[in-house]
């Protein structure tokens, strides 16, 4: 299902919570109806690790993960290194990552097949993406931003991008990750897609701000209350039947 949350004063989920199929990093100190919005709905499923990265709150932004790994930035401490390394399940590999482009969650955004990364990072940051998390990466923008974590939300159902992608575009990405995309916005039109919300295969957590039909087009895209739980029937349907639905059921674009 998606939901709609708040972090104190700010309706930027991605920046401040990362989401996978594996776990969920949120701030260590965060608010109460936070944590228990998470916790509700990944207690049984999924370890929710509270955690600080380089000593700050904005967990989402500073790192990028899947199933298979999590990358931090170079400025992580030992001591908080170890925290996500005793917090993690023991298959989810970890890897300090020494990238000038530290904000890891603005450049990388990924699912647990493929990611997109900001066109200037480091080739060896490349090889290590590939590696750790064991997908397939591509250089590319989103609608000419190259911050690809920034303007999009990805799970391995399908993907929502900044507002003003065009349809050539959506169709040339869509075709690299082999999931439906749809332009959308969050937080009551918000192109920052990727920090204005956290996704898996089975649930989203929007900004406060987010209206009715944004959400709606979250749940459609992502196919989010359609029985996605690892272990649930109907889990992995075909990409050709998702795109139908993607074409059959979703607003291509609020602009």
């Amino acid at each position: 299902m998606a939901l709609r949350a708040s972090h104190e004063n700010s309706h930027e989920i991605g920046v401040f919570a990362s989401l996978t199929n594996t776990y969920c990093l949120i701030p260590v100190g965060t608010s109460a109806s936070f944590h228990s919005i998470f916790e509700s709905e990944l207690a049984d499923l999924i370890p929710l690790i509270p955690c600080t990265i380089a000593g700050t709150r904005i967990v989402g932004r500073l790192t990028t993960g899947n199933k298979n790994g999590l990358l931090v930035p170079n400025s992580t401490t030992d001591q908080e290194l170890q925290h996500l390394r005793n917090s993690l399940p023991e298959k989810v590999q970890l890897k300090r990552v020494e990238e000038r482009l530290s904000a890891l969650g603005n450049v990388v955004v990924a699912n647990d097949h493929v990611a997109l990364v900001h066109p200037d990072l480091e080739r060896e940051t490349e090889e290590i993406i590939a590696d750790t998390l064991g997908v397939e990466v591509f250089r590319q923008t989103i609608a000419g931003n190259v911050l690809t974590g920034s303007y999009m939300a990805l799970s391995n159902q399908g993907g929502l991008v900044h507002p003003k992608t065009s349809i050539q575009d959506q169709d040339e990405l869509s075709s690299l990750l082999q999931v439906p995309l749809v332009a959308g916005s969050v937080n009551r039109g918000s192109p920052v897609v990727g920090a204005g919300m956290v996704v898996n295969d089975w649930l989203g957590v929007c900004g406060l701000d987010t209206t009715a039909t944004e959400l709606s087009v979250v749940e459609s895209v992502f196919r989010l209350g359609e029985g996605n739980i690892p272990g649930a029937a109907g889990h992995g349907e075909d990409l050709e039947k998702r795109m139908q639905r993607s074409k059959e059921g979703i607003v291509e674009s609020f602009y």
